[in-house]
């Protein structure tokens, strides 16, 4: 076998040339593959981590109505959807794949935050529990967070993130600092920024209205029991569900989901349409429904670029045929001092798979170069595939074994008596 080896290299050297162009077609199909390959394992990845998260593994479970979620306020009508206490968020951090559970209320509101002669429109308020913070990685820049005594005394105290405290202090720091909220004092206790683990990867310009249109008028956030004295009616929580892990997200929220919708103790009447219930956020599914897309993609990709590959195998059959032929008296040579069939055939054999290989791992070299090339001049990421490198080498010798096979029979039934005479 080693023998055998060493021929085929020295035939390899012995025609540069020819072994790179017979080699072209393996090196060209295998390079597409490995970048196709690569560049869509990234772009998934990039999905997955711009509408998960990258590590944060949360999941929103929001009342929704007909599959569409509702805001209370607007007047759904939500009796019987049940006040979440202390005992049922054990409860559900008990479920399987739920790491931790928080409660919180959200609303919009319009010329309603005023420090001084200062107003915020468009404010996003949140009023939450003591975990919530923690848990949606909120990072506390000034101040302080929440204490207990916040939420059993009903204080009117609130906490800004970054962008509220510049629209409203414009560089005063608003640590103690009063605002007007509908007509209510409430104390500025501490500034928070979302925690840095997730940024989005932004390609264009409408990419980044969409991950920030939303908080550009900045978040006030206060105690949960202090919810109606800024909009004077008690809402039903919505969940905000840490998984223990990424795999985990779509059960969790799901388990979450169905233990909420068992608590209804009375629906609206009529069919599923118009009932309410807990729904959780399908993020997972967007990303799989995306992922998919891709992968279909991925995949009719290869089928254009394995052409190639059938392309370079051709070339492969052609060029051991003519090796037949140049060395067809040092086959009869062989044959006449004892060589048996099954040498000749192993020989040449492994001569188109050492060939094939060969190619193949400079195509991995250059398929790996190219999806860094495609990546710095379109912008997108890539993610090399170590299953995918080994495949397409263990495929390349493969291709070699089978298009290799007919001239290494050719070579092996050649007669010894003929292949002397051959001129």
């Amino acid at each position: 076998m080693f023998e055998n080896i060493r021929l085929s290299f020295q035939g390899i050297f012995g025609h540069k040339l020819r072994s790179l162009l017979t080699m072209l077609g393996i090196i060209i199909g295998i390079a597409a593959i490995i970048a196709i390959v690569s560049t869509i394992k990234g772009t998934n990845e990039q999905i997955k981590e711009n509408l998960v998260g990258s590590g944060n593994n949360l999941i929103d479970v929001k009342l929704s109505m007909g599959g569409i979620y509702i805001n209370p306020e607007e007047g759904v009508d939500v009796d019987g959807v049940p006040i979440i206490d202390g005992d049922m968020l054990n409860e559900m951090k008990e479920l399987d794949h739920v790491k931790d559970v928080a409660i919180y209320h959200e609303a919009n509101s319009y010329n309603a935050v005023y420090y001084k002669d200062v107003t915020m429109d468009g404010a996003r308020f949140m009023g939450c529990d003591n975990s919530y913070l923690d848990i949606y990685g909120y990072l506390l820049t000034s101040g302080r967070k929440f204490i207990p005594s916040d939420f059993s005394g009903h204080k009117n105290v609130c906490i800004i993130d970054s962008t509220a405290a510049k629209s409203l202090f414009e560089g005063e720091d608003p640590i103690n600092k009063t605002l007007e909220i509908s007509g209510n004092p409430f104390v500025v206790v501490g500034v928070v920024d979302q925690s840095d683990d997730f940024e989005p990867v932004i390609n264009s310009i409408e990419e980044w209205y969409t991950y920030h249109e939303e908080d550009t008028a900045g978040i006030i956030i206060v105690p949960d029991t202090i919810w109606p004295v800024i909009f004077s009616y008690d809402k039903p929580y919505q969940v905000i569900v840490k998984a223990d892990s990424t795999e985990g997200m779509s059960k969790a929220g799901k388990n979450v989901e169905e233990y909420l919708n068992n608590r209804i103790t009375s629906k609206k009447s009529g069919s599923d349409e118009s009932s309410v219930k807990y729904k959780k956020e399908n993020t997972m599914e967007k990303v799989k429904a995306l992922q998919d897309l891709s992968n279909t993609t991925s995949q009719q990709l290869i089928w254009i670029a394995s052409i190639s590959l059938i392309v370079g195998g051709i070339g492969v059959m052609n060029i051991m045929l003519v090796s037949v032929t140049e060395r067809t008296r040092e086959i009869g040579l062989k044959k006449a001092l004892g060589a048996r069939k099954r040498a000749v055939l192993g020989q040449f054999l492994t001569e188109a798979a050492v060939l094939t290989s060969l190619g193949g791992i400079i195509g991995v070299g250059a398929g790996i170069g190219l999806a860094y090339f495609i990546s710095k001049v379109a912008l997108v990421p890539v993610a090399i595939s170590i299953p995918a490198i080994i495949i397409s080498v263990v495929f390349s010798m493969l291709i070699g074994i089978i298009f290799g096979l007919i001239p290494s029979i050719k070579a092996a039934n050649l007669s010894p008596i003929d292949a002397l005479r051959y001129e």
